[in-house]
């Protein structure tokens, strides 16, 4: 059990109070959580969305826009238009990211009784690369066309699919494949090309051509590489999402809290639910969707705390949960924790907080407001995050410049917005999309 803070007397009375109203509050949402633990199906994180990209959440509405910390679940299906670009993390860290004009499905995220995880994808046109860890006993398999793929070891692969030919390239690790024209397989720096309008006849090559995306690729297997923990099981038992908290913010030790984590460009006036959705997923119900770029982890497990500073900070502990049913502890008089509708499928979008400012015709600056969370920044793009953040928190704000950013598209249309034209609703605000078939989202005290 996590810890719940200082003895401090009436106070720890009037925490008990806050702890069970705030159980009541999540009740419904731990009913679908709970029954959806207790099965063999699993939730991935969607870890990066840019440009336009559209997700079927597989609730018989179609396809809608995808945004930051979706949970993806079994039959999801992902669409990257034109411009657009997204990657989905797994528990153990492994990644799959789609370029532009490419669908996928995701056929099966499940546990064998052994606790191995299963993972089934299907290809239905572009291109996807995909880097596998290869846990002991995992599962991984990918088809496209009439072609089976299985990865049973750590893997580094792209596969491009069009019309009439398919090219599997792998950079790392070896795989093997089962289609029509038999068994074949492809090992470190070797690629197989496919004639779809042949029988998917394969030709082998002792070499991988280069493609656009590469780089991009590169690009993000390097920000994980970096900013990747290997102590991140001394506050979750996954891997996903670690990534992002250690370059959007930092743990310390809090006398009385032990170890917690804050953000950077957080402080006094800022919650943790100052923007995100409550989104509708299948087995899951309504579960909150931080738009924080570093909001996986701290939504799914541990409890959120206000400190004695007037400060948030996530605290880890307890289990781990598919759909995100918030956790306060402590919190202030005047804060009302969210709350989910009531009926319906869709989508209740709350945007209070602030967001930042690009500056500059290539939009290779940025101005950053104090207690925006990380908000818009993209991953990796700006160096000594933490001495920005000291600047913002002390100016009110702060302008950096953006060292890196994705080939080929405008990164910042992958900054978080709504998915629907509210997306600018004022602060203290809630709107919904047009998907949204009931229910209000409200959430407590935030300041610009």
């Amino acid at each position: 059990m996590s810890q719940v803070g200082p003895s401090r007397g009436c106070s720890m009375s009037t925490l008990r109070i806050k702890m069970l109203l705030s159980a009541g509050v999540a009740s419904c949402l731990l009913l679908t959580v709970c029954a959806f633990a207790d099965s063999n199906a699993r939730v991935v994180r969607l870890s990066e969305v840019q440009g336009d990209v559209q997700v079927d959440r597989n609730t018989g509405q179609g396809f809608e826009k995808a945004f930051l910390n979706l949970p993806i679940t079994k039959g999801v299906k992902l669409e990257a238009k034109r411009d657009g670009r997204a990657e989905v993390e797994f528990e153990d860290g492994s990644t799959l990211r789609i370029t532009p004009n490419t669908v996928i499905t995701f056929s099966q995220l499940s546990l064998r009784d052994s606790g191995a995880k299963v993972s089934a994808m299907h290809l239905q046109e572009g291109t996807v690369y995909v880097n596998f860890a290869g846990a002991k006993d995992d599962e991984f398999s990918l088809t496209f066309a009439h072609e089976n793929l299985s990865a049973s070891h750590s893997a580094h692969f792209r596969i491009e699919m069009g019309d009439t030919a398919a090219t599997l390239a792998v950079f790392n690790g070896d795989l093997q494949i089962e289609g029509e024209s038999g068994s074949v397989a492809v090992s470190k720096n070797h690629s197989a090309s496919f004639d779809l309008t042949d029988g998917d006849h394969y030709t082998l090559a002792k070499n991988t051509e280069p493609d656009p995306y590469d780089a991009w690729d590169k690009e993000q297997n390097q920000y994980h590489q970096q900013y990747a923990s290997n102590s991140y099981s001394s506050y979750s038992p996954y891997a996903y999402g670690t990534s992002d908290l250690n370059y959007y913010g930092a743990f310390s030790d809090v006398p009385g809290y032990g170890n917690v984590w804050q953000p950077y460009f957080a402080g006094a006036g800022w919650d943790p639910f100052m923007n995100g959705a409550w989104a509708f997923a299948p087995g899951l119900g309504y579960g909150w969707v931080s738009a924080y770029p570093w909001g996986w982890t701290p939504y799914h497990s541990g409890s959120w705390v206000y400190l004695p500073t007037g400060a948030w900070a996530w605290q880890p502990g307890g289990s781990f949960v598919g759909s995100s049913a918030p956790r306060v502890l402590g919190a202030p008089s005047n804060f009302v924790l969210p709350q989910p509708p009531s009926t319906g499928q869709g989508t209740v979008v709350v945007n209070r907080g602030p967001m930042p400012i690009k500056l500059g015709g290539l939009f290779s600056r940025m101005e950053i407001s104090k207690n925006s969370a990380g908000l818009g920044i993209p991953r990796g793009g700006i160096k000594n995050l933490r001495e920005v953040s000291s600047t913002a928190q002390q100016q009110g704000s702060a302008t950096a410049r953006v060292h890196t950013a994705p080939v080929g598209i405008d990164w910042w249309h992958g900054v978080y917005a709504a998915p629907g034209p509210q997306a600018g609703a004022r602060p203290g605000s809630a709107s919904s999309t047009s998907h949204s078939s009931a229910g209000q989202s409200h959430a407590g005290s935030g300041h610009r």
